[in-house]
């Protein structure tokens, strides 16, 4: 990377959402040495710093950012033996797209991340979020993963433990350190089992196809409840889903806000057309907010990162 930030870069085509303003500075790092740098250029401007992936998961304020926005491109995936002969340990960087890294262990034999298979997301953005499908968390996988300190820009290597991984969480979200890259560890299979994950991988491929909207949008805006949230129950369990709600108050494909809608495949979905404004999405998510509140006693709280805004347009 050049020494200099680039300057006054638009930031609604990176985004699934194609709404948000500008970033005052940017950065597009390719190694360990680059990304130290934009750290350290953050730190010396006094300028916050925010670390965007595919933009899969994030609505940017229409003003921008005024920050220092660093998109990683360091995608070099390498492998190292594992702890014994069933295991094999691959070390991606923050900015592999997560689809690349589940089809490159599939090409050797490796299997484990293929339940995550269609989901978009750089591999820093999903270890950000501890990224899940149904049962499964990437942190299951995770073994150890190299971060930038904010404060200083130096490196530091890290265990799953340092992590602290909840549901949508982890200690990442504290924004002291980045992730630079992150080590898995995943089973050697033969080569018939390794046929049967393809299979997996693209049925679930195709089944996210078919269920969920796979252009502007930000996938589940809100996470769903945690068990102690919720006081509603079905055959003994806790309705934690946030779309049952959503779908109980009549949104999905029905409740709009200028350029933005509530998909009409999934109630926890927003999709925005041509002409959208950030705006308009956090104006919707409100409403849905307020629908499920007033019904249920229920505040949805959202898994989507919010970015550049300068207090908090949701309730």
């Amino acid at each position: 990377m050049n020494d200099e930030l680039a300057t006054n870069v638009p930031l609604a085509p990176m985004t699934w959402f194609r709404t948000g303003g500008p970033a005052r500075f940017f950065a597009e790092p390719r190694d360990a040495a680059a990304f130290c740098h934009a750290v350290n250029a953050a730190q010396a401007k006094g300028a916050p710093l925010f670390v965007l992936g595919e933009g899969a998961n994030v609505l940017i304020s229409d003003d921008g950012f005024d920050g220092i926005v660093v998109r990683p491109r360091n995608a070099a995936i390498q492998l190292r033996p594992g702890d014994d002969t069933q295991h094999t340990c691959v070390t991606a960087g923050a900015g592999t797209h997560l689809q690349d890294l589940i089809d490159y262990c599939l090409a050797n034999n490796l299997c484990g991340l293929e339940d995550f298979s269609g989901i978009p997301g750089t591999v820093g953005g999903s270890v950000y979020i501890n990224v899940h499908y149904f049962e499964a968390l990437l942190s299951q996988f995770l073994v150890s993963a190299r971060v930038v300190a904010a404060g200083t820009g130096s490196i530091e290597t890290v265990d799953n433990e340092w992590f602290r991984f909840g549901y949508d969480t982890s200690r990442l979200h504290e924004r002291k350190n980045y992730l630079l890259d992150a080590t898995f560890r995943l089973r050697n299979e033969t080569q018939a089992d390794t046929a049967y994950a393809r299979g997996r991988r693209d049925e679930i491929i195709r089944h996210r196809m078919r269920r969920y909207p796979t252009e502007r949008t930000c996938g589940s805006f809100f996470r769903n409840f945690l068990p102690d949230e919720v006081p509603f129950e079905t055959n003994g369990k806790k309705i934690t889903a946030v779309a049952y709600y959503l779908d109980r108050v009549g949104v999905k494909g029905e409740l709009r806000v200028g350029n933005a809608a509530v998909s009409h495949k999934h109630a926890n979905m927003i999709v925005t057309s041509e002409g959208a404004a950030s705006a308009d999405v956090a104006a919707l998510a409100r409403r849905m907010q307020e629908l499920v509140r007033d019904a249920f006693g229920l505040v949805p709280r959202p898994e989507c990162q919010l970015v550049g805004f300068e207090r908090s347009p949701l309730l």
